[in-house]
């Protein structure tokens, strides 16, 4: 058994999912190493679910009776936990989407819709960057077509890092905002925060960083970020899917226009006009996703009684591990950063010519599983002139043995392509 400092006991840590003791094609165990795309779930989580479908299921904010008083205490502490969770000065500032999408959706659409001096049109530019999930690049390109505003975007070096020679060039004074991911979903690469948040702020545009792929992973502080907005989803962080956050400055929510209308984000209605509510809800038309929000809470608790620096300390040892162990493979060519620095638990890589999808299929047969494609993120792909790559994502519950079988598989793979 290989021995890695800063590990935690994934021995404990994984009887807690049952999933990881599933068996695939005639009982081989599964490894799974596609926790970038969605984690599994604990437990924990699980029950959580049940127990508020067995036991508390009502509609929200408007019921006086037992149970829907119930359910809204259980849905209105969930976002207490996530307030607590990224250190938000307040738990308004915390909406519920159904996933990062969503929440990167409705930034560029409050923004379309909105007065001076947010207002993105014709005269303003909106900046993302080259390695960005298409989440963060399409609502911005649609906003950039329905308003005239120019998209502009940061490339990509040669080993997989944000290209900011040209900083004051792509963020000037006609940027109204910059949206970027704080840890790539395809590289791994974790981008420097702190400078684009600094020329942000010296021209007056708005920061949206998603955080998908951080928040599961690492500490995530949005008062240290200096964002001005931060979404992340549920799903990947060990909560239910149809649950993500977009966290946003108070003044900001309270200014800008909601991206939906309905039921419960309304303070007055008549057939002339509509007053809105206060943030959060004035963001959160309909019923809303009251499980998944109570899954989502569970799983804070989870991270939480484990230490979100522990899950990031063990998760730099495994991706070190997994780096060193995958050089080695004759032909492989990780795409972006090739060490271990600086990068988050997740490496797509290319072997030969065979084709990812081949490469996929055949781990499979092993009982290995990673993702395969480009991952919603084909510009990097682009970029590379390469077709779509395998991706490994590790989490807590990963070890080395599972890195282990994964460079065996890539050899049978060799193999069986030779």
């Amino acid at each position: 058994m290989t021995y890695l400092p800063g590990l935690l006991d994934t021995e404990a840590i994984r009887k807690d999912f049952p999933l990881l003791d599933r068996t695939v094609h005639d009982g081989k165990k599964i490894v799974y190493l596609d926790s970038a795309a969605t984690s599994q779930k604990p437990r924990q989580v699980l029950d959580a679910l049940n127990e508020y479908y067995e036991r508390h299921n009502a509609n929200v904010h408007r019921g006086v009776y037992t149970i829907a008083e119930e359910a809204t205490a259980l849905y209105e502490g969930a976002r207490d936990k996530v307030a607590a969770f990224i250190n938000a000065p307040s738990r308004d500032e915390v909406i519920f989407t159904k996933n990062a999408s969503e929440s990167l959706n409705l930034v560029a659409n409050m923004l379309g819709w909105a007065d001076e001096p947010y207002r993105v049109d014709h005269e303003t530019e909106i900046v993302t960057t080259e390695m960005e999930h298409h989440s963060n690049i399409v609502p911005w390109q649609l906003l950039s077509q329905r308003t005239g505003a120019k998209l502009k975007w940061f490339g990509i070096t040669d080993d997989g890092r944000l290209d900011l020679s040209n900083i004051d060039e792509i963020i000037t004074e006609k940027t109204k905002i910059v949206s970027f991911t704080l840890v790539s979903n395809i590289m791994g690469t974790h981008n420097p925060v702190e400078r684009i948040v600094r020329r942000a702020q010296e021209v007056g545009a708005l920061v949206c960083v998603d955080a998908s792929q951080a928040a599961p992973h690492m500490v995530l502080d949005v008062q240290a970020l200096q964002a001005d907005f931060v979404a992340f989803t549920g799903h990947k962080m060990v909560g239910p899917t149809g649950i993500g956050v977009l966290w946003g400055r108070q003044e900001l929510l309270e200014d800008l226009p909601p991206f939906l209308g309905g039921g419960e984000m309304i303070e007055t209605v008549s057939m002339h006009s509509s007053t809105y509510a206060p943030a959060p809800h004035k963001f959160e038309a309909g019923t809303p996703p009251i499980a998944q929000a109570v899954g989502l809470g569970a799983a804070v608790d989870y991270l939480s009684s484990i230490g979100m620096e522990n899950i990031h300390r063990h998760e730099q040892a495994i991706t070190a591990y997994a780096v060193k162990r995958l050089l080695e493979v004759p032909d492989l060519r990780i795409i972006g950063p090739a060490t271990a620095e600086d990068r988050g638990a997740t490496i797509s890589f290319t072997l030969g010519d065979i084709h990812p999808h081949d490469v996929g299929q055949v781990l499979d047969e092993q009982g290995i599983a990673v993702r395969v494609g480009h991952h919603c993120a084909r510009p990097v792909c682009l970029r590379y002139g390469i077709p779509a790559t395998t991706r490994a994502s590790f989490y807590l519950y990963s070890t080395p043995a599972e890195v282990d079988a994964l460079v065996d598989g890539l050899e049978h793979v060799r193999n069986f392509f030779a």
